[in-house]
């Protein structure tokens, strides 16, 4: 990427989509018609690393009557149709979404005496701009992101993201479609974590209530030392823990370092083996078969057109998780992924006994799936970061599922099922409690119920980085 620089002022031979999301900039800042941008030097379409066109930065004086301070405020052009020719984004008419439908926003606390904004944020939503083209998979608001390491290569505790409806920037209809504004809000490990165990819209909620650690327009400041639960200590136990008590949580699935095995199967028989070792580097889905499997895992968990799977950022190790709104009786059904499952995925594999394996941080989300998922009569998908490979929880009370009390192992090609009932989940619960300190036991750790034939085996990152071990 190019350096800030100031653009020229804004000609009849800038793309036309860029002129509806350029006009609601313009509404918000009439009086900086030349924001500094950070360009792309080589066009993604021309064979460039970098999806987005722009990121235009614009000086924000907040407002003082709600307590909202002075701010950078970064708006993304390129996710959505910025040319209309299908050079990059397929034109489907302008009724629906142009592009993916949105671009991203941030907004970044000014310190004191900065005359020029900061320009990492425009990585950071380049980074994010390759996860989404990279695997065709959309944000929403509600959705986190897990990104282990500071957003500015800092020392902050601002290290994860979640993503929201940004506060001031409206829906625009370009030439090409409806264009959304999804704003990224920085977050502390613990914040993440009670995304995870709750849901991300209560979290987003919480933070618009503490000035310092958002406030109404979510700004994240990376110099901020303490999480809302430090801030305010009855929040956790108040808001989180009687949400998660009363509403479950709404994540509904994450990317992982996954894999399983099935020990009904004799070890020298490899053809059919869904032994599958998750590696670090991600790969290009390829070929007709492989594109309808992950078409079919994608449509097959969708409930109300939203995806559960998302796939790993391909440039970090990061869970990009979707929430969904909570359902008491969940489904697995989907009228059109039936249709588009291949051959060979057709037969559904009944399976007597399975070894699941996870790495630790996975390994540590098993309680929040198995409490704050099952028994509230949902089900939770562990996705791997490359391939199609799933293991997807469920529970009695959801519909659709291959896995029945019957049956309750069974594969349908890459896609393992796992019924649990209410019973065996509370005593998972019990043997399992070690996981909610995972800093308190060594790796490798094992996990048995030999009469339910189910074995649960947490491994080092390094059994999943090197498939060959």
């Amino acid at each position: 990427m190019e350096g800030a620089r100031p653009p020229a002022a804004f000609p009849a031979l800038f793309p036309p989509g860029l002129h509806g999301i350029y006009g609601e900039c313009r509404r918000l800042y009439p009086e900086q018609p030349n924001p500094l941008q950070v360009t792309a030097i080589l066009k993604y379409w021309l064979g460039g690393p970098d999806p987005l066109d722009y990121v235009s930065m614009y000086r924000n004086l907040g407002n003082p009557a709600l307590n909202v301070p002075e701010h950078w405020h970064y708006v993304s052009f390129g996710l959505s149709d910025l040319y209309g020719d299908n050079r990059v984004h397929e034109f489907t008419g302008t009724d629906g979404p142009s592009g993916f439908g949105f671009e991203l926003t941030f907004r970044l606390k000014r310190e004191t005496g900065e005359s020029a904004p900061p320009t990492w944020p425009a990585e950071l939503m380049q980074g994010l701009a390759r996860y989404v083209f990279q695997s065709e998979n959309t944000f929403c608001s509600g959705d986190h992101v897990s990104w282990h390491s500071p957003l500015d290569n800092s020392e902050s505790r601002i290290q994860h993201m979640l993503l929201t409806e940004d506060p001031q920037m409206q829906p625009v209809q370009t030439p090409f479609g409806v264009v959304t504004f999804l704003q990224i809000v920085g977050v502390c490990t613990e914040e993440l974590h009670a995304a995870q165990q709750w849901n991300g819209q209560g979290i987003l909620e919480l933070l618009r209530t503490v000035p310092v650690a958002g406030g109404p327009w979510l700004i994240t400041d990376m110099r901020r030392g303490e999480t809302i639960f430090e801030i305010d200590p009855h929040l956790q136990q108040e808001r989180v823990d009687k949400g998660i008590e009363t509403d479950g949580s709404n994540l509904s699935g994450v990317s992982a370092k996954c894999a399983w095995d099935d020990l009904s199967r004799p070890p020298e028989d490899d053809e059919d083996s869904r032994s599958i070792c998750i590696g670090t580097q991600p790969r290009r889905l390829s070929g007709k078969d492989t594109e309808q499997i992950r078409e079919t895992l994608r449509r097959g968990l969708e409930i109300n057109s939203k995806p559960v799977l998302p796939p790993i950022n391909a440039q970090r190790q990061n869970g990009l998780n979707h929430d969904r709104a909570p359902s008491r009786k969940d489904s697995l059904e989907s009228e059109s992924s039936a249709a588009i499952i291949p051959h060979e995925l057709i037969r559904t594999r009944q399976l007597e006994s399975v070894h699941l394996k996870f790495n630790q941080e996975s390994g540590a989300l098993i309680p929040l799936c198995l409490r704050g998922r099952l028994l509230h009569g949902r089900h939770f998908t562990y996705k791997s970061i490359t391939g199609d490979t799933a293991i997807t929880f469920v529970s009695t009370g959801v519909e659709g599922a291959f896995a029945t009390e019957e049956h309750p192992y069974a594969a349908h090609g890459p896609w393992l099922q796992i019924l649990l009932t209410e019973e065996f989940v509370e005593r998972m619960l019990e043997d399992l409690e070690d996981l909610t300190s995972p800093e308190e036991f060594k790796l490798p750790k094992e996990y048995s119920w030999p009469e339910k034939k189910l074995k649960v085996s947490i491994l080092p990152d390094s059994v999943f980085d090197n498939p060959l071990q």
